[in-house]
């Protein structure tokens, strides 16, 4: 790892009004070996961050729930290859030729459902990052109510499939998704600073986008141009809302040192909430074939498959992804390196290379 180069990028980043402030954490067989808050919390207030300062983790949320899901299946309470309609047996979605295929765990683990994120013909699916008051239960029937866009198993499309499997897991554990999760991975990690509500916005950053100039601060909703060529809307508000549903997909807040703590886990064999090849797996290309150029996916992000097809600066079987809030994860698995960055700043202020090039210094 290249320290020197992890400051100057994070520097960089945040002097030159990209991010407004940022965690970074970083850590080799187990062991933290680079850890700095940066920038402010609230640059309003001056608030400077700090490393335990709390981010709506957007799609950080993800693997949590995938690992829960599979430590359901290391307990027998399910395999990956079971139909979700075994568990929710009202999710039958069907093509567009009215045929309704079977989808399984599996397909939901790699988004190769034929689910979407973009459902705006139905305006009352919330993608989990705007405020609603519509239970888990209900968005997802309202999803089954949906065309697939492809017979399951057949392409790749990044989509609300994590939600539904937060259904499921909510379903085998006869509770809601959050006790689940707590059950099974962030409890027993000790992930004390990781959940789906907060109560109050203490140490909670201040989540920002990007502004002509410099970053501006969000308002509730928050509409914002992707980089995409479309538009996201954010609702800060929603992680106060006790009523809006735990969204598998994106509805969780959380700490460097709590997501450090659980990708260190996963990096060194997955207990104590997995077991060794059960961990293994996951981290391996569960495809089969390539969603972009060098690039596949496991059960918990994207899969390099080929660094040098997919030009990217790490060995292949590095698992790695990210959150629309602004933050992103990285395993490396053959140098038992993993890292996460987070940040108050969406989209990285515009500064889109601002993520390889941190990863690229750590990962060198």
């Amino acid at each position: 790892m290249d320290r020197t180069e992890v400051d100057r990028v994070i520097d960089a980043a945040v002097t030159g009004k990209k991010l407004v402030g940022t965690v970074v954490m970083a850590a080799i067989d187990g062991e933290i070996v680079y850890s700095r808050a940066a920038g402010l919390a609230d640059r309003e207030e001056s608030e400077p961050m700090r490393e335990d300062t709390i981010f709506r983790a957007a799609s950080l949320t993800k693997p949590l729930v995938a690992a829960t899901i599979l430590a359901m299946t290391d307990r027998g309470l399910l395999k990956v290859t079971d139909p979700v309609s075994d568990y929710l047996p009202y999710f039958t979605p069907a093509l567009p030729d009215g045929t309704r295929p079977v989808i399984t765990l599996k397909h939901l683990l790699t988004h190769t459902a034929g689910l979407t994120y973009d459902y705006s013909k139905d305006p009352r699916i919330s993608p989990g990052l705007t405020d609603t008051t519509t239970s888990l239960d209900g968005v997802l029937r309202l999803i089954a109510e949906q065309p697939l866009n492809y017979a399951p198993g057949t392409s790749w499309l990044y989509s609300m499939a994590i939600d539904v499997l937060g259904g499921v897991a909510a379903a085998v554990h006869g509770t809601d998704l959050a006790t689940a999760v707590a059950h099974y991975v962030t409890g027993p990690l000790g992930m004390k600073d990781t959940a789906f509500h907060l109560d109050s916005g203490e140490r909670l950053a201040v989540p920002y986008a990007d502004g002509e100039t410099e970053p501006v601060r969000m308002s509730d909703p928050h509409a914002a141009k992707n980089p995409w060529n479309a538009v996201t809307t954010f609702s800060p508000k929603r992680i106060f809302n006790a009523q809006a549903f735990q969204s598998g997909g994106g509805g969780m807040a959380t700490t460097a040192p709590d997501y450090i703590r659980f990708l260190m886990a996963v990096t060194q064999g997955g207990a104590p909430i997995l077991e060794a090849e059960t961990t293994r797996a996951a981290l391996q290309d569960q495809m089969g074939y390539e969603r972009d150029p060098g690039q596949a996916f496991s059960f918990f992000g994207s899969y390099t498959v080929d660094p040098a097809r997919a030009n990217l600066p790490w060995t292949a079987g590095t698992n790695n992804w990210g959150g629309i809030y602004g933050h992103v994860w990285l395993i490396e698995p053959s140098r038992k390196i993993c890292s996460v960055s987070l940040t108050n700043t969406a989209f990285y202020g515009g500064e889109l290379e601002y993520p390889l090039r941190l990863r690229q210094a750590i990962h060198a």
